[in-house]
């Protein structure tokens, strides 16, 4: 099946190298021959395809094949410059500094502002001018506000597209005016084959990362290329089914090293990341807040952007573990992420049952919204502790 929708994809798109989203593709042909309008907005989990169906998109716009039906044809010169990164009418905008945020820009950091000048300008090939925003959902308030006026009134032949994990993070002013286009999780078979493909992972390894990634290509690409990531997120979710059965105390110190762990996770699928120094000092110039400890005697500070995203990894890693209960407990082995966890979880559904499964995971996705927030991850996780198994 997933082999038929890869040929339907490529028999819409030639040229598209997105893969396992056959409605956003075939979404986005139809507005390739029909108009595409100013403003698109793709919407998705983290790691399904958003990014490179946006360079599709950017890349059917750019190119000068003569037939419009055959773009990207991915070998004329603008296709090239695309390739290569240089194209001078694509514009990117992403997420930048130690909060991972969009910023209004126009100082010291690339910024909305710094885009819509960009966009201002005339095209240098005389045709359209792009701009993909990266994680559109993390444009702060005052960066939303700013670009809406760009929204609202384009610059002539300019098309703006805005990559969201979570729409609901975007003014419903800013939505109004995009397109939407969805993508969902791919199928495993799909991203295995993405994986093989890519030429980081073998077969059996690509299968294993294919499951864990829960249908996002992205996420199954990173594990794949990170076996200390691979062995640090088996080892978080196994501690985590001991910390069910520890005493409150025990989970409260087990949850602040798990958040440590979660970090070196993090790190690990993104080699070159800075991590702190054997003192315990942060890198230079990062804000700071708070203190984790590791051990006896042992204390990193932290700074507070990479605590919150190790805290979200971390919520995230133990609601694929709570889903997996709950598959287990439907005799549904074959969907459950870690394989290896099977006997652990079945063992599991003795102390947690599926009611007080699902009540669990309702608490770890509204732990999820508040990370995303200002609430201290320390405080979420102390929360989650005390309810784990409780």
């Amino acid at each position: 099946m997933a082999g038929a929708v890869t040929a339907m994809e490529n028999s819409l798109r030639p040229g598209f190298r997105t893969r396992g989203q056959p409605s956003a593709v075939a979404a986005l042909d139809a507005l390739l021959r029909g108009g595409v309008p100013h403003a698109l907005l793709l919407v998705g989990p983290a790691g399904v395809g958003k990014a490179t169906l946006a360079d599709d998109l950017a890349a059917a716009l750019l190119c000068r094949a003569d037939d419009p039906a055959a773009r990207p044809c991915r070998v004329c010169r603008a296709c090239r410059a695309l390739e290569h990164g240089n194209h001078p009418d694509l514009h990117r905008l992403e997420p930048v500094g130690a909060g991972g945020a969009i910023p209004i820009g126009g100082r010291d950091e690339r910024g909305v502002r710094d885009l819509t000048a960009d966009l201002a300008l005339l095209p240098v090939e005389g045709g359209s001018r792009i701009a993909i925003v990266a994680a559109a959902d993390r444009m702060t308030e005052d960066a939303q506000s700013a670009f809406l006026k760009t929204l609202e009134e384009p610059p002539a032949g300019a098309v703006l597209i805005l990559c969201a994990a979570d729409e609901e993070r975007l003014l419903p002013t800013v939505r109004s005016r995009c397109v939407r286009i969805r993508l969902g999780p791919v199928p495993v078979r799909e991203v295995e084959r993405i994986v093989v493909e890519a030429g980081v992972a073998d077969a059996p390894l690509a299968a294993r990362v294919a499951r864990l990634s829960g249908g996002r290509p992205g996420l199954a690409l990173a594990l794949a290329g990170a076996p200390e990531a691979l062995r640090v997120r088996g080892e978080i979710a196994r501690t985590l089914i001991d910390l069910g059965s520890a005493t409150r105390a025990d989970r409260l110190r087990g949850i602040r090293d798990l958040l440590l762990r979660a970090g070196e996770l993090l790190r690990a699928m993104q080699p070159g990341t800075s991590k702190p120094s054997a003192s315990g000092a942060p890198p230079t110039g990062s804000e700071t807040e708070g203190e984790s400890s590791s051990g006896p005697g042992t204390a990193t500070r932290v700074p507070a952007a990479e605590r919150r995203a190790a805290a979200i990894a971390l919520v995230g890693v133990w609601q694929e573990l709570v889903r997996d209960l709950l598959v287990t407990g439907a005799a549904v082995p074959e969907a459950v992420h870690d394989p290896d966890l099977l006997d652990d979880l079945e063992a599991m559904r003795q102390r947690l049952p599926p009611r007080a499964a699902a009540r669990q995971l309702r608490r770890l996705e509204t732990a999820g919204e508040r990370l995303a927030g200002n609430v201290s991850p320390e405080l979420v996780l102390d929360v989650l502790a005390l309810e784990w198994i409780a």
